[in-house]
């Protein structure tokens, strides 16, 4: 039997706080090591504790979301954060997305797929809300396209081969596992593909290479149901905290 998931939440609000350290605990079988009602003491309790995962609300009086994981970057903290949110708007989610976050979800979900979207958050994926599939899509509009659409030459063979392979929603070890190379060979590939593409989350760079018909040649793309922002329950593997 493989160990419980390691938790930490970082929610001002008491009684949210407990219910979902009920739920992950009682249903989910999981482990919840702290729960953390002042934002500003979460970085030293996650450094000390390394969960496997950390569970962040939105709206915080003393240290926002954002903020927050934008202070565990700074600080070098790499515990993968997933945002659980009242907010069901586009703009938040961007900006959450694109610090490198491994979910962002809603507190109105069916407690069953928060406790499904955890678990293949754990595992590497990066998870969203059903709620907010159908805005992923969207998120890149804003952005310079033709401009990053053209630095897909600057790509080398091996390069987009792996964008393919992360367009299919594939995690690094997924990867590394069909391509028959070491997961931090991939691992480096991506912060290249990163950098060429300038742009900052693999999230953008699974988004944008979905719309640029990537990934159907790529051997598992038949498998998905369609394009990655469609199925409610899709994920795409995370930027940072250990991509």
């Amino acid at each position: 039997m493989s160990d419980p998931i390691r938790i930490v939440q970082v929610d001002d609000h008491g009684l949210c706080r407990q219910a979902l350290s009920d739920l992950l605990e009682l249903r989910g079988g999981m482990k919840v090591l702290a729960t953390v009602g002042n934002p500003l003491e979460a970085p030293a309790i996650l450094r000390e504790l390394a969960p496997d995962l950390a569970i962040v609300d939105l709206r915080m009086g003393a240290l926002d979301g954002l903020s927050l994981v934008r202070r565990l970057t700074d600080e070098g903290i790499t515990v993968p954060v997933v945002i659980l949110t009242m907010s069901d708007s586009k703009d938040d989610m961007a900006a959450a997305l694109r610090l490198g976050v491994r979910g962002y979800l809603l507190k109105d979900m069916e407690p069953a797929d928060v406790i499904d979207a955890i678990r293949r958050a754990a595992k590497g994926e990066l998870v969203v809300a059903p709620a907010m599939a159908g805005k992923l899509a969207t998120i890149l509009q804003d952005g310079p396209q033709k401009e990053k659409k053209s630095s897909l030459q600057l790509l080398t063979e091996r390069e987009r081969q792996i964008l393919e392979h992360v367009a299919c929603g594939k995690s690094n070890k997924a990867i590394a596992m069909a391509l028959n190379i070491s997961h931090d060979t991939v691992k480096l590939h991506v912060r290249h593909i990163l950098a060429k593409l300038n742009m900052s989350s693999r999230v953008e760079a699974a988004v944008f290479a979905v719309e640029q018909q990537m990934g159907q040649s790529a051997p598992g793309a038949a498998s998905r149901a369609g394009p990655v922002t469609v199925n409610p329950r899709s994920s795409f593997p995370s930027r940072g905290h250990g991509h």
